[in-house]
């Protein structure tokens, strides 16, 4: 059991610190390439990856639907490959250098926002203080957004669209994550490869509009070997390993511990940035640490509550 125990911790290790490592080098990929065409490329790749694992592992049968309801495994599909690809990328690459910091931060915030979007989906009403800890969560990255002068938000509202941008994306992920509900026959693996192909079906079709409307230009063939080796890690570690990773620690430990590595993400990024001389200030930790200690409270909040006793009438004959 402890070394059981250990696998989903290293798991959930292994995916969370390739995530946060994954913001850094997008701010250093986008500088050369549009954020549609990476996301083309990112999932595109990570999706051959994971065919090739599901025919490993479950043979052809892993890709047939079996009387699933295909059209929704595209629409989930489509909201989180091109619904997160798509606006977590163009608000990192709005927000420049700071964008590692402030994508990588609002990462952090999934399991809060994915307690909203379940409230609104599945009509399941979170505690009154799971609720203050959302807003204690939200609280700390306007603090990260702002660094620290709260007054200036509304000041220049241009410069936040990037980070509306963000977590439209963030909410995009976290129903798909909620998605993988409705399809309790298949495994994780399934889950994620046939959806990941079907969303970059959506991006393939996207992307040629683009290019065909002239919204976008062809990139250039230097563009493309310049960013190979961001392509590679996004495609095949943060994705590939990163989200395998994710599903058999999440399976091993359940959900409620695994999402406390969440935090893991913004600690990643925030090294990583301060070593290639994007150093984050105190403000900015601050907001951090924020969000962080609202996830871990909610965490053991829900973990320790006990249901209230119910008292039965006592009969009297």
């Amino acid at each position: 059991m402890k070394s059981t125990y250990s696998t989903g911790v290293i798991c959930c290790l292994i995916a969370t610190l390739s995530w946060g490592a994954g913001f850094p080098i997008m701010t250093s990929a986008l500088t050369y390439i549009d954020p549609y065409t990476f996301t083309t490329l990112r999932y595109g790749f990570s999706g051959i990856a994971l065919i090739i694992a599901l025919l490993m592992l479950e043979g052809r049968s892993g890709l047939s639907f079996k009387g699933e309801r295909i059209g929704l495994a595209w629409l989930l599909g489509t909201i989180a490959f091109v619904g997160f690809g798509f606006f977590v990328f163009l608000g990192q690459q709005m927000a420049g250098k700071d964008g590692a910091l402030t994508a990588s931060i609002m990462m952090a915030t999934m399991p809060m926002i994915g307690i909203l979007v379940n409230w609104l989906v599945k009509k399941v009403a979170p505690p009154s203080i799971s609720i203050g800890l959302i807003v204690m969560s939200f609280f700390g990255v306007i603090t990260v957004i702002t660094k620290g002068h709260y007054s200036t938000l509304f000041d220049s509202p241009g410069n936040y669209k990037a980070n509306a941008l963000i977590i439209i994306g963030v909410f995009c992920w976290v129903i798909y994550t909620i998605g993988a509900s409705f399809f309790p026959k298949w495994s994780p693996l399934k889950y994620t490869t046939l959806t990941t192909c079907l969303g970059v079906c959506s991006i393939i079709f996207l992307n040629a509009i683009f290019y065909l409307s002239g919204f976008l230009p062809i990139p250039t063939s230097s563009a493309l070997v310049t960013i190979a080796p961001h392509v590679a890690y996004m495609a095949l570690i943060a994705s590939f390993i990163g989200i395998l990773c994710w599903n058999i620690g999440n399976k091993i430990l359940t959900p409620m511990n695994g999402v406390l590595f969440m935090d893991i993400v913004p600690i990643t990024a925030f090294s990583i940035s301060a070593m290639t001389t994007v150093i984050p200030g105190a403000a900015e930790v601050t907001g951090a640490c924020i969000t962080g200690a609202a996830l871990i409270l909610n965490n053991l909040y829900l973990r320790y509550k006990k249901p209230k006793p119910v008292v039965l009438p006592v009969r009297t004959s």
